[in-house]
This record gives structure tokens, sequence and C-alpha cells, in this order.
């Protein structure tokens, strides 16, 4: 706190206003008590952590994927011939069988991303939180975790990928689908990496409602549901 707003408020003071009224006065003319840096690395925590509640909540979840447009894992675009020759053949269902259970894979993989992400969290530092608030950027929270936990969460999130393909079947009917067409005449055979495909999709996925997230923290004060968020945020209104 500046010593203007000190000598302000112990005047106010001296003339008997209670606290209540202090209150009052300081929020009418904007004084208010200057943010430590550890309130605004615990604000930013902390609205990343809500941005990946609300983004994992959403996504994983039946349709969480497979009915939003805009993170919808489609048939691995680098083998888009074995999709058109499929259905060329009279297989077309078998391939939207598949693309279904993909996204079922990476909505039951979702589930479990929620404490990968918070423990990266929980790592950001001070300065980081800082530079991140004083920024242009929107979505610098969400870049910031993409570009210092993508390493370390691709290897937590594949096997929980992996898994979740199983248990979805997606793996049996790409294996399946892929049997198929290495068995049409004059084609050649394919045999692309499944499981890091749906993994890669599946995190920006998950980025991409997270960073959807944290553009709403920072636009629009409804969003903001604690003290600390709506000090900290109030900083870039």
């Amino acid at each position: 706190m500046n010593s203007r707003v000190k000598v302000l408020l112990m005047t106010l003071l001296l003339f008997g206003c209670t606290a209540q009224q202090i209150q009052s006065i300081s929020d009418a003319i904007g004084l208010e008590e200057e943010l430590t840096a550890e309130q605004v690395a615990s604000g930013l925590k902390e609205a990343l952590v809500k941005g990946v509640t609300t983004g994992t909540q959403k996504v994983g979840k039946v349709d969480g994927y497979f009915k939003n447009p805009q993170i919808k894992i489609p048939f691995p675009p680098d083998i888009q011939k074995v999709e058109n020759t499929l259905r060329d053949v009279g297989l077309g269902n078998e391939v939207d069988r598949f693309v279904k259970t993909l996204n079922r894979g990476a909505e039951e993989a979702a589930k479990e991303a929620k404490p990968v992400f918070v423990s990266a969290i929980k790592q950001m530092t001070i300065d980081d939180a800082w530079d991140i608030l004083k920024g242009t950027d929107k979505e610098a929270a969400t870049n910031y975790l993409m570009r210092t936990t993508s390493d370390e969460l691709r290897d937590k999130f594949s096997p929980i990928v992996k898994r979740a393909l199983g248990q979805t079947n997606a793996t049996k009917y790409y294996s399946e689908i892929i049997t198929r067409y290495n068995k049409i005449p004059m084609v050649e055979d394919v045999n692309p990496d499944l499981e890091s495909y749906a993994t890669e999709k599946a995190m920006e996925g998950l980025f991409f409602m997270i960073a959807s997230e944290e553009k709403k923290i920072r636009a629009n004060p409804s969003a903001r549901t604690s003290d600390l968020l709506k000090k900290v945020f109030k900083e870039q209104d």
C-alpha cells in the first residue's frame, strides 16, 4: 500500500469512520492494496486449475470430443487415402465406427488428465506468473503450460490414452480397418501409430478447452469465482 493511501486511511480513522465505511470509500475511489507477487502467482494458478477442471469436465464425458467440432478427432489425416478407399468400397460404416470409438478413447482419457495438469501448474514460478499477467496474450497461462509441460504430459498421458483406446475397442477396430485396407489389391500397405496420433489430438483438445476457459476468466468478471481471481485479473481490465 503506498503512502498516499496510508495517509488517507489514517485520516478517515481520525474522523471516526468505521472499517466498513473505510472499505466502501476505498472501493469507490479505487484504492486497493497492491497485490503481492505471491498473490499473483496464486491467482494465476487458481485460474489455470479452474480452467483445467472445467475443461476436463466438458471433454471427459460422452460426446465431449465426438460432438464438439472444434476438437473432434478425425480419421488420421496422414492416411486419408485409407478412409477414402474404404468408403469407396462400401466400408464407410466401419470408418465411422472407428472414429466414434477413437473419440470415446479421448473422452475416457480426459477423465484422468486433471491431476496430471494440476501437478504441472503447481510448478509455476512467481516470475512466470508476473510475465503472464502483464503480457498481452490472452492465452498466456495456457501457452505457458503447453510450453513447459507438454513433454512430461505426453509421457504420462500416452499410457492413459492407450488404455482408453483398448477399453473403447478403438484399437481393435483400427487394426481391423488397416488389415482390410492392406488386403485391397494395388494399395501400399500402411501401419501408422494410432496411440501417438490419439495422444497428440487428445492433448490438443484439452489445451484448446483450457485456453477457452482462460479467455472467459480474463474477459468476463462473472467467471472469476473467488476474491483472489477478481483482484488478480482486475489488473488487466
